[in-house]
């Protein structure tokens, strides 16, 4: 059969053009994200905004919940997985700032065990009233626990979690002396507070903006030094006159050893992802405020945040083993 001196050309052209293609798709590296809770909550939720972000610079890009023991199960996975910038882990601060202070023995070290890679975001709480509560403002709230102490109850989805200690620190801050009511995780305690059972909760404003706006809790204040766009017409326990401001955050972290230039490609990937306008816009909804900082950046913030809490930890006097 007759094959012209065109025809070969044409295919070694295309081959040319293909080639570089070809080799890009090759260089892209998996990489698996774990994540410490279920499914459908909000660092789930978080994660996989993220995952969808940083589809351009790897493939496959895969989600693994492995839940459990407040997070610490992933984290011990995360610090015994290889190096390579493959494995990383999505994580809110508790367990990262928190969790030394409050277990005596702890299966990881949260600063020599990981490589910080970037904040992602950060994120405030409410002091929600339940039906039961019957205030309608801080104040409110703050003449009646005074008057009858046996009603300041507030529940979390366990001892030892961030809610608890904002608790803590709000009791310190305004003057009173609130009751911790611990359950096991965050949806008991949800149910207690919508049926009277325990009167507040500090709770993710995104988990209670439609209950708070369908009128059957009220957010009394948020816990950030400004107001929530989710919620506007909510002041700050600042503006509510409680000297109080504290938020939250998700770090990326991967496990120590990372070289150099595999940490900087992964802090890069995420830089990018977070400037994406519409996962800025997704995590906005969720009531998330974009950062995407350098690791040194997340270094700096979680190793302050280590000194902050300790004292307010401390005064509990809570330990876990």
């Amino acid at each position: 059969m007759f094959h012209s001196p065109l025809s070969a050309a044409a295919i070694v052209m295309a081959a040319a053009i293909l080639a570089p293609s070809a080799a890009q798709a090759e260089e892209k590296q998996p990489l698996k994200i774990i994540v410490g809770f279920p499914a459908g909550g909000s660092a789930d939720t978080l994660t996989r905004m993220m995952a969808d972000g940083l589809r351009n610079d790897f493939s496959p890009v895969i989600v693994e919940n492995r839940a459990g023991a407040a997070g610490r199960i992933a984290i011990t996975a995360v610090k015994n997985a290889k190096p390579d910038g493959q494995t990383v882990i999505i994580m809110p601060n508790g367990p990262m700032v928190l969790f030394p202070h409050v277990y005596k023995k702890l299966d990881y070290d949260p600063v020599k065990d990981f490589t910080p890679i970037s904040l992602l975001a950060r994120f405030q709480f409410g002091l929600v009233a339940g039906p039961g509560a019957g205030v309608k403002t801080v104040s409110e709230m703050l003449k009646k626990v005074k008057a009858d102490p046996a009603s300041g109850t507030y529940g979390t989805a366990g001892a030892g979690t961030l809610p608890h200690f904002l608790g803590q620190m709000f009791s310190q801050a305004a003057g009173v002396n609130l009751q911790h009511i611990p359950f096991q995780g965050g949806a008991p305690a949800n149910t207690a507070l919508l049926g009277g059972h325990i009167n507040y909760k500090f709770d993710v404003i995104v988990e209670t903006a439609e209950f708070h706006r369908a009128g059957k809790v009220r957010i009394l204040a948020v816990t950030g030094a400004k107001r929530d766009p989710q919620i506007p017409d909510v002041p700050t326990l600042k503006e509510s006159g409680v000297d109080m401001v504290a938020d939250a955050w998700f770090g990326m972290y991967a496990p120590q050893g990372l070289s150099p230039a595999t940490r900087e490609k992964l802090e890069r990937a995420v830089v990018a992802a977070i400037k994406q306008p519409e996962l800025r816009e997704r995590m906005q909804r969720q009531g998330y405020e974009p950062v995407g900082s350098t690791g040194v950046e997340l270094a700096a913030t979680q190793a302050a945040d280590l000194r902050r809490w300790e004292a307010p930890v401390k005064a509990t006097g809570v330990t876990l083993d």
